[in-house]
This record gives C-alpha cells, sequence and structure tokens, in this order.
C-alpha cells in the first residue's frame, strides 16, 4: 500500500490512454483505477502547450513545440510549420498569440499507462467572424511517468456539437476501451471502416455530412479533370499515439477521437503541367513530371450510438486534417 501511495502521488500528473488496452492495467505491480490527472496539472499542461504553440507559430520553427505534440496533430502541426518556415524564413508576418479561456477539462479514471484528459476551451481564433462561436477540444497524453504531456488530438466543435458526457459522483470521465462491443462501432475499429467508406461508400455507417457523403461526392467530382486524373487512397491510423480516445456519453454511446492517413495522386496527360503549390513544394522529394502523390493525416470527431441504437449510424462531427510529405515522380 505505501508503494501505491507513493506511486499516486508522484504519478498524478499522467495524461495519456491507449484504446488498445481496455480494462485494468498492471501499473508497477498495482492494479488501481485512477483518476487520470489533477486539474491544477492538467492546467499547467494546457499552460505549456499553448506558450511552446505561440513561440513555434511566431518563429515557424516545428522544434520550438515538438516537445508538446504528438499522434495526428503532431504529424500536422510539424510538417504545416516545416513547410512555412521553407516559406516565410523570417517567421511569421501574422503571428497573433492563441489564447485559451473558460477552460473545462474532461478528466477519466482509468488504470495503469498511458493516461488522457481534454481540455474543453475557448479559443480566440473565431474572434473575425466565421462560422460563429466555436470550443477548441485538445486531448493531451502521456505514456509513462518519465514522459511529458502531449496533444495529439485538436477538434474544433460549435458548443452544442459537444455531447454530454457520462460521468461518476466525483464527476469524473468514464473512457471507453478500444474493442467496446458496448457501441454500434467500436472505436479501434472506426479508422479502418471510416477509410473503407471513404474508398467505396461502405461500411454504411456513417451520416452524411461535409466529412462523409459531401465529401465522397467532391472527390468523385475532382477524379477527372480535362488532363488530370486523381486517385484517393485512405488508411487506417491506430497505432501508438495515434490510437483512438473515446469517452462515454450520457445517452448510451461515446464520443471518439481517431486518425487516419490519406493519400492522393495527380497524373497528368502528356503536354499537361501539374501545378505545385507553394506549401507542398516546401515538402515534395523527388522531381514533379507528370505524377505528384499527397499525404495528408487527419484528426476526426464522431459521436458513436450504443449498439442497436436506432441503426447504429456515426455521426462525423469533424475533421483536422494537413499536409504531411509529398512526393513527385
Amino acid at each position: 500500500m505505501r508503494r501505491l501511495s507513493r506511486a499516486a502521488a508522484g504519478l498524478a500528473a499522467a495524461v495519456a490512454l491507449s484504446l488498445a488496452a481496455g480494462g485494468c492495467v498492471t501499473v508497477h505491480g498495482e492494479r488501481a483505477v485512477v483518476p487520470a490527472v489533477t486539474k491544477d496539472e492538467a492546467a499547467q499542461a494546457l499552460q505549456a502547450f499553448t506558450k511552446a504553440y505561440n513561440a513555434a507559430d511566431k518563429a515557424y520553427d516545428p522544434a520550438l513545440d515538438a516537445h508538446v505534440v504528438t499522434g495526428s496533430l503532431g504529424a500536422i502541426n510539424q510538417a504545416g510549420l516545416a513547410s512555412r518556415q521553407v516559406n516565410y524564413p523570417e517567421g511569421n508576418p501574422t503571428h497573433r498569440p492563441l489564447e485559451l479561456a473558460d477552460t473545462r477539462f474532461v478528466i477519466p479514471k482509468k488504470a495503469g499507462w498511458p493516461r488522457w484528459f481534454i481540455a474543453d476551451t475557448d479559443s480566440n481564433r473565431d474572434e473575425d467572424g466565421g462560422d460563429g462561436d466555436t470550443r477548441w477540444l485538445l486531448a493531451f497524453i502521456r505514456t509513462g511517468p518519465d514522459q511529458t504531456w502531449r496533444a495529439a488530438y485538436l477538434s474544433v466543435l460549435a458548443p452544442d456539437e459537444i455531447p454530454a458526457f457520462t460521468t461518476d459522483e466525483e464527476g469524473y470521465a468514464e473512457p471507453v476501451a478500444a474493442d467496446s462491443s458496448a457501441l454500434a462501432v467500436a472505436p479501434g475499429e472506426l479508422s479502418e471502416q471510416y477509410a473503407g467508406y471513404l474508398q467505396s461508400g461502405k461500411p454504411a455507417r456513417f451520416k452524411d455530412g461535409p466529412y462523409t457523403s459531401a465529401w465522397r461526392a467532391e472527390r468523385r467530382k475532382s477524379a477527372n479533370l480535362p488532363g488530370i486524373s486523381t486517385q484517393y487512397r485512405d488508411r487506417a491510423a491506430n497505432e501508438g499515439d495515434f490510437a483512438p480516445l473515446g469517452l462515454a456519453t450520457e445517452d448510451g454511446g461515446a464520443f471518439v477521437l481517431f486518425s487516419m492517413r490519406s493519400f492522393e495522386r495527380q497524373t497528368a496527360a502528356k503536354g499537361v503541367r501539374l501545378k505545385v503549390h507553394p506549401d507542398v513544394q516546401a515538402l515534395l522529394s523527388g522531381e514533379v513530371t507528370s505524377t505528384l502523390t499527397k499525404e495528408r493525416v487527419s484528426s476526426q470527431a464522431v459521436t458513436v450510438p450504443a449498439a442497436g441504437a436506432g441503426g447504429g449510424a456515426v455521426e462525423v462531427l469533424g475533421r483536422l486534417a494537413g499536409l504531411t510529405s509529398a512526393k513527385g515522380s
């Protein structure tokens, strides 16, 4: 018990979860379900992220926030900064510091490593108009007592899109295992099923919307343009810090964040030249003669109904994607 007390006190800052491992996980020989983090420690992690994010954005230097990002958000952030660093070597000419306020922390209880939590916060990024008020949902993970907090997922949602999470009497959220049979689609299967849906429209477990049916329609429109054909391929991303994170919701379903990789291959007909955007050029390997392949990483925020509930349709609430590499041939 003395060892367990020391572990609980010394490791309370742990904030990460790989849903590939459901149920109890052994921690230093003990099996204890504890809060992933204290609110003070979660606030410190968010503050460290914001400080590093602003420094990196101002200088367009990925090294300045590499220690606070990982997973799909890290891949998008690091590649985006690397691209802009090439095109703006003097730094960001339009830098405006990110400010986060009115933060609520959604903290699950679980045993073992890794652990995680979500910071539900208001940003100053929607002050210039746009589609109205939004909230930033930043998911932080920590893979062990010797690791630091890193933001792995970011979703930007309207306040009314954020579901009500199931909480216990102390206010702690309930994580959902990757292989949960209580849901229409297990969190660990979402990436593969979403990739399959985008390719063929099957399995038809996703509600129509901008990130599902409308996106498939847009791809079909751009697949064959005069002189240029485009092929799309999507692949699951489930491993390590790209693993899905899920929380039980009051309606019996779950809110899940998951990742995916997408490839877009453009092929030009003879005599047609492919145009390469400067942001793509900065990440390009090889020479573009007749083909250009772009790789993107994306994160999706979805709600998944309980098994057998209303047909079991998954709703994609938001999607954040970014170019991570490009190859010419």
